[in-house]
């Protein structure tokens, strides 16, 4: 580890630019049950337990063509099944991937197969204290030394 370097230890927010954010709560509360953790007239703050998803404003409505969001949820199977009652187009793949209506490219990932974890008491707090790890999920978490002792 060098000594001259911070480490990168985790992600606190994400910010997506969208043209309107009283559109941008609409279609993002008809997806997933969130909390609103604070709202501006240019922005809006969405809360993920101990993280959040930052909503900002833009100028345009051009989308960004090369980055994505990868957001962590317990069923991504509720997640296709929006999409498509909302009419939103789910992109060709194994995942359940799509762009919003501003051009942002979100993946849905499942806790169960990523290495990162949340404490027992931030599970409890959020209400996901049943969901798993797989076991490729756990061996990944033990490689890299990330396992509980």
């Amino acid at each position: 580890m060098s000594e001259d370097k911070a480490r990168a230890i985790g992600i606190n927010h994400v910010a997506l630019e969208v043209a309107d954010i009283d559109a941008a709560l609409a279609f993002y509360g008809r997806l997933f049950d969130f909390t609103l953790r604070g709202r501006g007239d240019r922005s809006a703050f969405i809360d993920l337990g101990d993280q959040f998803i930052a909503l900002f404003k833009g100028e345009s409505d051009a989308g960004d063509v090369g980055g994505h969001f990868g957001l962590v949820v317990d069923d991504p199977g509720k997640v296709r099944r929006k999409l498509e009652q909302m009419g939103v187009e789910i992109l060709d793949g194994p995942g359940v991937d799509f762009h919003d209506p501003w051009g942002n490219y979100w993946q849905m990932v499942t806790y169960g197969q990523i290495q990162f974890m949340k404490t027992p008491a931030v599970m409890r707090a959020m209400g996901i204290d049943d969901l798993e790890k797989t076991e490729a999920a756990k061996r990944e978490i033990a490689d890299r030394g990330f396992a509980e002792s």
